[in-house]
């Protein structure tokens, strides 16, 4: 990937030298200034939603330098929250699937097991988020070499996540009807075969919508994130809304932030309603 950044990089130039800037769309001369700003790496996404925001070029250039970083803050925080959904989704799925299966009226019940789980989700949901970002700064340093910065973020948002998306996930899979499993169990269908056709399937309704909660959840954390510089919005929240007091700029990054949460939640409840089988 770093491969084809370079050489769109090097097509670039040697058009710039050829022929100036004769041919070159306004994003594409925002890309060239980029260019001397960012060393490596693909800027054609940030023109492209600078352009989107400002509308022209000009308008870029004339643009303060907070209202460019709350560009990047808007991606950074994209970046920690799905980033973080997705890590705390690959491990607190199975985990809540694994709490629903080995409960006492589970597919298989197993009061060891439930019991180390249920103690670990409680124990993690416990810790304040803020307290658990700087308790693990030594594990995230290990984990991404650093211990601020969007990256380095993820480490603690997907640990928090793991647990809560745990309990969503058991929460959901236990509505589904009893019915509905024992039925499976008498046409002779195993266990893993419930649990993937039948259990996941009769609560994905549910899952989505506590997803959609869980994502919402975790947008909130990124923002608290910001007080020790985790980057995205919360992190220019507190450092030009809080400590240089300008409220402009702390309004704006609220604004943003309902603004993320909504568009989430219209999705996710509109991926849910689709897939409702009740309507």
């Amino acid at each position: 990937m770093a491969a084809t950044h370079d050489g769109h990089r090097k097509r670039m130039r040697e058009r710039f030298r050829i022929s100036g800037l004769e041919g070159f769309s306004e994003h594409e001369v925002l890309e060239l200034i980029l260019f001397y700003g960012r060393a490596r790496g693909n800027v054609n996404d940030t023109a492209h939603a600078l352009m989107d925001v400002f509308g022209s070029l000009p308008r870029v250039l004339e643009a303060s330098p907070e209202q460019l970083m709350l560009i990047d803050g808007i991606g950074e925080t994209l970046y920690m929250t799905l980033g973080a959904t997705f890590l705390g989704y690959l491990f607190g799925l199975p985990m809540g699937i694994l709490l629903t299966v080995s409960d006492r009226d589970g597919l298989k019940p197993n009061a060891f097991l439930y019991k180390i789980l249920d103690v670990i989700a409680n124990l993690v949901r416990s810790i304040p988020f803020l307290i658990l970002l700087i308790l693990i700064i030594p594990f995230t340093r290990l984990v991404v070499g650093k211990s601020y910065g969007p990256t380095a973020t993820i480490v603690p948002l997907t640990l928090a996540a793991i647990p809560f998306i745990a309990r969503m996930v058991e929460s959901s899979l236990k509505e589904v009807d009893a019915g509905v499993i024992e039925a499976a169990r008498s046409m002779g269908a195993s266990n893993f075969t419930i649990i993937t056709r039948v259990i996941l399937v009769e609560a994905r309704t549910s899952l989505i919508t506590n997803a959609t909660i869980a994502i919402g959840t975790i947008l909130g954390y990124t923002a608290m994130a910001g007080t020790v510089g985790g980057g995205g919005l919360g992190d220019i929240a507190v450092r030009y809304g809080y400590h240089r007091w300008q409220m402009d700029i702390m309004f704006v990054t609220v604004f943003l932030l309902i603004l993320l949460v909504q568009l989430f939640q219209t999705i996710g409840m509109a991926i849910a309603n689709r897939l409702d089988k009740r309507k």
